[in-house]
């Protein structure tokens, strides 16, 4: 039974993950040939700027990075605002600009082997490496947004565990 638990719960943390994660492969897509990072068009022309740099032993692949700006919107799935970080590159962090105050949260994950997906084992358990904000941890599942969010009232920065 606790077994079945488990492997429940975990397929929950990874589905949420890859689903929110990889629910813009166009704009993935576009950030990786173009190395740019994408951002919402409603974003207001001044605001405040968040960073997260990640900390991560695998030097392959890319990080993908979503912001929420909501509850609902976190718990959805649906992020406002996309991001990629090459850390084949070099890369280790990402900044979002023009960001209005508010409460915000992220989920990442590692794409260790860069083939635009969040990998998992057998079980549906994530294979690759991920991360919420404020390096929050889900209790068999996704952290909650209440462990993950965090308010933005001027500029802030965020140093993210990969696990």
């Amino acid at each position: 039974m606790r077994k079945n638990l488990i492997l429940r719960n975990a397929l929950v943390v990874s589905g949420a993950l890859a689903a929110v994660l990889c629910a813009s492969p166009a704009s993935i897509a576009h950030e990786a040939r173009c190395g740019t990072q994408v951002e919402s068009a409603a974003a207001s022309a001044d605001g405040h700027s968040l960073t997260f740099t990640f900390e991560t032993s695998a030097r392959t692949g890319q990080i993908m990075v979503a912001l929420f700006d909501s509850e609902a919107a976190y718990n959805a799935d649906q992020a406002s605002r996309h991001a990629m970080v090459d850390v084949s590159r070099g890369q280790t962090s990402v900044t979002f600009d023009h960001l209005p105050a508010g409460r915000y949260g992220m989920k990442a994950f590692h794409d260790v082997n860069a083939n635009g997906q969040l990998d998992r084992n057998p079980f549906g358990i994530p294979a690759e490496p991920f991360a919420f904000s404020n390096n929050a941890r889900g209790n068999m599942g996704p952290a909650r947004w209440d462990r993950a969010s965090f308010a933005l009232e001027g500029d802030a920065a965020q140093s993210i565990d990969l696990r």
